[in-house]
């Protein structure tokens, strides 16, 4: 049987079920999450997205509108929280300068131009830019992340030196360009991850177990 994206999504959609995942209940509190969640847990995250609704700053022009260094306090649980505060502050400044504030706008723009865009931005990389086009803008672009090349890399379905754009033509070319179908397939590698591809991994229920090779998974000299 011929391992493909498609069978490694039925496989895991069948062993998990739908993830209606990211969390988030606007776009823009979407896109402060891509940001923030860089090199952290999302449980810090919400604390500091919390901060943010509590000051009633989840909205577009006031966030911008704040100083950057209080912008830094109020996510401060998240972080690296002055870098941090930088990076959002710059996003926002693209949204307000490029698309007059209006992320409806934004948001209609070609994907691949859009992208571009995005990663011009800086402290913006490809995971965060592809995160926010994704889950805030619900455009059908394929998320990679750290999970995503651990479990491919241990399986032997790629090879070590694979980068974010190889791994993320693997998965486009072999699936329906489809942004519910990409949505799902990153929240269940991260489900898969933090359930068994951990930095120890644990193979024993794994739903992906029968196609590890014949000596176990493969673990790159990191």
């Amino acid at each position: 049987m011929d391992v493909t994206p498609a069978t490694i999504f039925a496989r895991l959609l069948a062993h998990y079920g739908p993830q209606a995942w990211w969390p988030g209940e606007t776009p823009l509190e979407v896109m402060v999450g891509a940001v923030l969640t860089q090199n952290t847990n999302w449980k810090n995250v919400a604390r500091a997205i919390e901060n943010l609704r509590e000051a009633d700053l989840l909205e577009l022009r006031a966030l911008y509108e704040l100083h950057v260094e209080e912008l830094a306090e109020l996510i401060r649980p998240a972080g690296y929280y002055r870098l941090k505060a930088g990076r959002l502050h710059r996003l926002l400044e693209f949204v307000i300068e490029r698309y007059e504030g209006s992320l409806e706008a934004m948001f209609a723009t070609h994907l691949e131009e859009l992208r571009e865009e995005l990663l011009g931005v800086n402290g913006i990389g490809p995971e965060t830019a592809d995160s926010i086009l994704l889950y805030a803008g619900g455009l059908p672009t394929f998320v990679i992340d750290a999970y995503t090349h651990r479990v491919m890399k241990r399986h032997g379905w790629v090879e070590f030196e694979a980068d974010y754009h190889q791994l993320k033509e693997y998965f486009e070319s072999g699936l329906e360009r489809d942004a519910t179908i990409f949505n799902e397939f990153h929240a269940l590698f991260v489900q898969l991850g933090k359930d068994f591809c951990r930095n120890e991994p644990r193979c024993d229920g794994c739903p992906l177990q029968e196609w590890l090779p014949e000596q176990g998974p493969l673990i790159p000299e990191w």
